[in-house]
């Protein structure tokens, strides 16, 4: 894969932009499909715990959203971490070896259907397959929030004795793991304040990481980053950091999205991308997502149009997103269709 190039872009996300005919898909919501498939996820580990559990299940959602049209498969990594791992009572050894599996598993899942593709490519097309293009996989990194597994994430509220360097420190092992694996990039994933943007900025920096990166903050207001902190503040600390390929929201309602694209390209001229959750909200106390805001998969794509044009060029679906919502997406998409060619 291509490395960081001056400007802060990278030759091969530019490239993957425009072999997709300037709209790239990424894959939908993980846990979502792992808990339709019958996997219990009540757990501190969430989806990380099937890294442990069941890896076939794990491979078969990335089938499900390659099958769907994703041209960007994220990893089973977004809660797995060392510490998490560790106060499970695995040595420090089995976590990384589970880190690095995340990554393993998801290309397994590329060669499988890369092979399916050539060898049954008239049932692909008989069966409405878009043509599409390269495939890559993203290492996930979720917040600290995330493994502290308290809705923190969804709040960006850490408290006092959190600070740039706990943050670091917390991270640092974990990013340096998945960064070696051969994934095609790092996605920072549901980033909820700017001290931890600039924790994860001043960490690939630090340990001189080559893997291309991309920032994804959540907002619950259309205007800031859930912490209260402002998009645009958080977005120009993506913009400088030379490893970052790429920024945007995830995990966001829909309708939010596109003011936040105009802020975010007020600050950055790197990609924007974008991958919403269904629009319903998540209650951090009770644990679960609350139905009533949601929206269905018609109405989710119809936003799709409208964020492309207000600048997203990578676009996909996060919480309660599913392999047919994907699969909408990269038909809205396909008047600017992939290209045949895969990395």
């Amino acid at each position: 894969m291509g490395g960081v190039d001056s400007d802060g872009g990278t030759l091969f996300m530019r490239d993957l932009i425009e072999q997709c005919g300037g709209s790239v898909v990424i894959d939908g919501g993980f846990a979502t499909e792992l808990e339709r498939q019958g996997a219990d996820l009540n757990d501190p580990l969430w989806s990380a715990k099937c890294l442990l559990t069941s890896p076939q299940l794990v491979r078969r959602v990335h089938l499900d959203y390659l099958d769907a049209g994703a041209n960007i498969i994220l990893t089973a990594s977004y809660q797995a971490t060392i510490q998490g791992f560790q106060a499970k009572g695995y040595s420090r050894e089995v976590a990384e070896h589970l880190l690095a599996r995340s990554v393993e598993i998801a290309l397994e899942a590329k060669k499988i259907y890369l092979e399916k593709c050539t060898k049954d490519s008239l049932d692909f097309a008989e069966n409405g397959r878009i043509t599409r293009g390269p495939i890559l996989v993203a290492a996930s990194v979720g917040s600290y929030g995330a493994y502290l597994a308290d809705g923190s994430e969804y709040s960006g509220i850490y408290g006092d004795g959190i600070t740039l360097v706990t943050l670091k420190d917390f991270h640092r092992r974990r990013v340096k793991v998945l960064a070696e694996t051969g994934a095609d990039l790092l996605a920072f994933e549901t980033i909820p304040n700017k001290i931890e943007a600039k924790a994860f900025a001043e960490l690939l920096e630090e340990e001189n990481i080559a893997t291309p990166s991309w920032f994804s903050f959540n907002s619950k207001d259309g205007v800031n980053v859930v912490s209260g902190d402002s998009i645009a503040d958080c977005a120009s600390i993506a913009d400088s950091c030379k490893q970052v390929v790429a920024v945007g929201i995830n995990c966001t309602p829909p309708r939010f999205i596109h003011g936040l694209i105009s802020a975010i390209r007020k600050v950055t001229s790197k990609p924007v991308l974008v991958y919403p959750n269904s629009g319903e909200t998540y209650d951090s106390v009770q644990k679960e997502w609350v139905p009533s805001t949601g929206v269905g998969d018609e109405d989710f794509v119809s936003y799709v149009g409208k964020w492309r044009e207000a600048g997203a060029s990578l676009l996909g679906g996060c919480c309660r997103t599913t392999p047919n919502t994907i699969r909408a997406i990269s038909r809205a998409l396909s008047n600017g269709s992939c290209s045949s060619t895969t990395l």
